[in-house]
């Protein structure tokens, strides 16, 4: 019996979601099995590989991405993992679209309650 559990992500670029994981510090595999209990798995497109061998992973559905994970073994808190992803996901979909649409980064910060700041112009 499978204990893996999906939970439905607004993330839809697979590359900025590998960058976003990155500048948060996980090391992070590609198309490769991401481990569970009694040594259950399943294929995702991105997996981070965690030390007591129940691993995270993203796999494509549709146009978006899930995590996919045995949440009884995960040593962490998976809310909060989400939005700090979410946020580093969000601020690299602003930049990147901002950059392509002409627009030049003037400035970026981390406010002190972890808001990212951006600010962006554009020479009319």
């Amino acid at each position: 019996m499978s204990h893996f559990t999906t939970i439905a992500v607004e993330i839809k670029n697979g590359d900025l979601l590998k960058q976003a994981l990155e500048e948060l510090g996980y090391p992070v595999k590609q198309n490769t099995l991401v481990r569970g209990y009694l040594g259950n798995t399943t294929n995702a497109e991105y997996v981070i590989p965690m030390p007591n061998a129940y691993d995270l992973g993203f796999r494509k559905v549709g146009d978006r991405y899930e995590l996919i994970a045995d949440m009884w073994g995960v040593a962490m808190n998976v809310e909060e993992f989400l939005g700090e992803l979410n946020q580093q996901y969000a601020t690299k979909t602003v930049l990147q679209s901002a950059t392509q649409q002409g627009f030049a980064i003037e400035q970026q910060e981390i406010l002190e309650d972890g808001t990212i700041r951006i600010v962006i112009g554009r020479w009319a």
